[in-house]
């Protein structure tokens, strides 16, 4: 019996499905992830973030209600974010569906897949990721209160694990291969709050580093309000923490801001902004930014747009606003035409690339320490400290002698565009 595991949106759906991947394999199944292979049942991991995730899993999904039809595969199980918020509505829309679960279904959904649930195994993995890098989930949920974020509504309230745990798991990824390890969760900032009664990510930052083989280790989203400027004393101290600061901060303008319910005005973002540049000089910083909230006027936005050229972000990504059911700002007026949202988008992301290129060259001549990913026609793709797997640049090496997959090299940069540097070992 071969399950075909479909996993869809953010890292930490990857997580999710790669414990029930463990669960299905611990009980004599075939398991695959992401795969063309014919697989008898099929179980998609769903995301419902904005309208095109949730665009994006119903396609999926009917996809797979075809192969149904066609006798290619026998069963169809959902489960994540998409069941949880709508599972009513699905299952009258698309019966075929043979099973629908949400977010913290993993018992059921292994049984509903032929397997067994152990739940001694709950903190083990079959990684869908190339084995030299993980990622690792320290908490589940958001006690945030972002206007515009359903998450809260999916997820539920922030959990977090205890370090001992992640100190184990952590382990167990190193014996697995893993010489990266990618921190996750919805909100790193606050972590430790509801366990521990005070912020403690510095405190787990600072014993996940410790642990031997982990080479580099990557922090993503962190959150601006209350962020833990201890953390960059330690990144600063510590070698294998990546220079990378993964904040999305969606906006600039006091108004704005002030209307997500993000805890934080202009004033206190810059100072921010301003003790990374300060603290950690050589660091990425990556951010993520909303255009087309309701009544952002053109003003507004402008604000923005001389921010960006301010900051010089590394990364940059830009999302359209989104209006989701049962979040506060769907009761406000989505007022902004698509068209106008996503001249904004394109024009604040034309700023990015031109930013973007000009980094990307200052590093001709440079030597940067590279983790090798893999290898592409004639080329071997790796990444810089700076980069993220999937999300940012790459590094693109020509060499004479074969490379090892999951090795770090000296590589000289050699050339640059906009997203991608050209280097030699």
């Amino acid at each position: 019996m071969k399950v075909n595991i479909i996993t869809l949106g953010c890292s930490k759906n990857i997580v999710d499905s790669e414990v029930l991947m463990k669960q299905l394999q611990a009980s004599g199944l075939e398991v695959v992830h992401d795969s063309n292979e014919p697989a008898k049942i099929v179980v998609i991991n769903t995301c419902s973030f904005i309208a095109d995730a949730k665009q994006e899993s119903i396609d999926t999904i009917l996809d797979a209600v075809e192969l149904k039809k066609a006798g290619k595969i026998s069963n169809i199980i959902v489960f994540g974010c998409l069941p949880e918020r709508y599972a009513k509505e699905l299952k009258a829309e698309i019966p075929e569906v043979d099973y629908w679960f949400g977010v913290q279904d993993l018992s059921k959904i292994t049984q509903a897949a032929k397997g067994t649930y152990n739940p001694e195994i709950l903190n083990e993995r079959v990684l869908s990721t190339p084995t030299h890098y993980a990622y690792l989930k320290i908490a589940e949920g958001c006690d945030r209160k972002c206007s515009f974020c359903a998450i809260p509504l999916i997820r539920g309230k922030h959990i977090s694990k205890p370090i001992e745990i992640l100190e184990d798991e952590t382990k167990r990824l190193i014996d697995k291969g893993a010489k990266e390890i990618l921190m996750i969760s919805q909100d790193l900032t606050y972590y430790g709050v509801d366990r521990y009664g005070k912020q403690e990510l510095t405190k787990l930052v600072d014993a996940i580093s410790q642990i031997n083989g982990v080479e580099w280790l990557r922090l993503h989203y962190t959150f601006p309000t209350g962020f833990p400027t201890s953390l960059l004393d330690l990144m600063r101290e510590r070698e294998n923490i990546c220079n990378y600061i993964d904040i999305p901060l969606q906006h600039i303008n006091d108004r704005i801001l002030k209307s997500m319910q993000r805890g934080i005005g202009r004033e206190g973002t810059i100072k921010l902004f301003e003790q990374f540049r300060e603290k950690l000089p050589n660091a990425a910083i990556r951010t993520a930014f909303i255009v087309g909230y309701p009544d952002e006027t053109e003003k507004e936005f402008l604000e923005l747009v001389d921010f960006v050229r301010y900051a010089q972000f590394d990364r940059m990504g830009v999302f359209t606003y989104s209006s989701e059911e049962g979040t506060k700002s769907y009761n406000m007026n989505d007022n902004i035409p698509e068209e106008e949202k996503q001249k904004r988008a394109e024009y604040l992301m034309d700023i990015q690339q031109e930013i973007s290129l000009n980094k990307n060259k200052a590093k001709i001549g440079s030597i940067q320490k590279t983790l090798i990913d893999e290898f592409e026609t004639s080329y071997w793709i790796g990444r810089t400290e700076h980069d993220s797997p999937e999300v940012d640049n790459t590094v693109l090496i020509k060499s004479k002698k074969p490379l090892k997959i999951g090795e770090l090299y000296d590589v000289k940069i050699v050339g640059a565009d906009l997203y991608d540097l050209e280097g030699e070992i």
